[in-house]
């Protein structure tokens, strides 16, 4: 399967079809295995790409597909990033290139947030990217002009 172009730089990512099953596999670094290669995914691969070798995050400081508690709900976070402190800073949700960012995926992110209070959240469907951080003395999220560099998380 060909997938598409992303509005981020260029990735040359480890795939394979899986001899068990024939799925199509993109190997994720963050969890240090081969996962079925969706176009989400291949968003999430490109996106952490892009945090670690342009933004400089951390590698060490990301993980993929966190478990959380919403509610009474068990979700994942797509990417999670975490500070020095090893406390949640980033919460990053992924879509596929088809998939519009509407208010729906910000309210999904927002949700995922009340478990983990973080400054910066992060949406990408690989083609359009926003950020926003929480403003504490407003109580409210700000988007920004661009994707932050690790420089302004630790900041």
């Amino acid at each position: 399967m060909t997938y598409p172009s992303l509005n981020l730089p260029p990735y040359e990512p480890l795939t394979r079809n899986n001899p068990d099953n024939q799925l199509e596999e993109i190997y994720d670094p963050q969890r240090r295995k081969y996962v079925r290669l969706t176009p989400e995914e291949w968003v999430r691969q490109h996106f952490v790409n892009y945090l670690i070798t342009e933004l400089g995050y951390p590698q060490g400081r990301l993980q993929n597909e966190l478990p959380i508690r919403v509610g009474r709900m068990e979700k994942r976070c797509d990417t999670v990033v975490f500070d020095r402190n090893g406390r949640p800073a980033v919460i990053v949700e992924y879509k596929a290139p088809t998939v519009r960012l509407t208010q729906k995926v910000f309210d999904q992110i927002v949700r995922y947030n009340f478990a983990l209070q973080v400054e910066f959240l992060m949406v990408s469907n690989g083609l359009q990217h926003y950020c926003c951080r929480l403003n504490r003395r407003l109580n409210r999220f700000e988007f920004l002009k661009e994707l932050p560099p690790w420089s302004m998380i630790e900041g």
